[in-house]
């Protein structure tokens, strides 16, 4: 029906992530720099963290938009308190080595597929932990040693973990030291300025197709920033709704 009324392209304000719709806020744009800065370092950890709906997968879908799947294997693992075996047949699948045999059968596989891509395609593995504040210390230790194994002088394997706040609690704990000095870049994604969430409306609209119909009044995007508190997939869930009940009202 929006689509229809108001003849947009696509949904504007859809809750699944999408890189075409990307909308470069200070933040984000920041946090985008600190994931390429890490990455270019080709070794350790990068973390980027900040509260649920703020756009951490966004900006991890535009990361696999933009890498190069010659140069590049990305694997996404989605964590939910899974023990440190359980991560490690989680990360095997995501490279597509077996997952099945004991601890030591599943290192061997994981290793010799990091080392097997670098030698005939000189693809660099990059390993994106999703919800990784939900992982016991003992997991986040088993990623550590992993990101540990090296040919040469180069990691086989660098790792972002991508979170909610209480990651940056976990990571401060005493008895992670080594592993936080091998964090490369972390950022923290705050929320959008009452300004930028005015942009972001008419960003994502005018991405779909939007050309001032229908038309938001300033006090209208105030008050989308008072009630979304500037997290965008609040912003989106409530300005679909908005258009929603426009379109059934025929608004302009």
């Amino acid at each position: 029906m929006v689509l229809d009324t108001y003849g947009f392209r696509h949904p504007p304000f859809q809750m699944t992530p999408d890189a075409r719709l990307f909308f470069p806020s200070t933040v984000h744009s920041r946090a985008y720099a600190h994931l390429l800065y890490g990455l270019s370092q080709r070794e350790g950890f990068v973390v980027v963290t900040g509260e649920v709906g703020a756009g951490k997968t966004t900006l991890i879908e535009r990361l696999c938009a933009e890498f190069s799947p010659q140069g590049h294997a990305i694997a996404r693992v989605m964590t939910t308190q899974v023990t440190a075996g359980d991560l490690l047949r989680l990360v095997a699948v995501a490279f597509d080595v077996p997952s099945k045999g004991a601890k030591s059968q599943l290192l061997q596989g994981i290793v010799a597929t990091l080392r097997r891509g670098i030698a005939e395609r000189g693809r660099r593995h990059i390993l994106i932990v999703d919800e990784a504040q939900a992982l016991p210390v003992s997991s986040l230790e088993e990623l550590r040693m992993l990101s540990n194994i090296a040919e040469g002088e180069h990691a086989l394997l660098q790792v972002v973990l991508m979170g909610q706040p209480q990651l940056r609690q976990t990571l401060a704990r005493p008895d992670l030291d080594q592993l936080r000095q091998r964090v490369l870049a972390a950022y923290h994604l705050a929320a959008l300025t009452r300004e930028e969430t005015h942009l972001y409306v008419r960003h994502r609209m005018t991405s779909v197709g939007w050309s001032g119909h229908p038309a938001w009044e300033p006090a209208a995007l105030d008050l989308v920033h008072v009630h979304s508190g500037g997290i965008p997939r609040r912003i989106n869930r409530l300005c679909s709704r908005v258009l929603l009940a426009a379109a059934l009202e025929r608004a302009t």
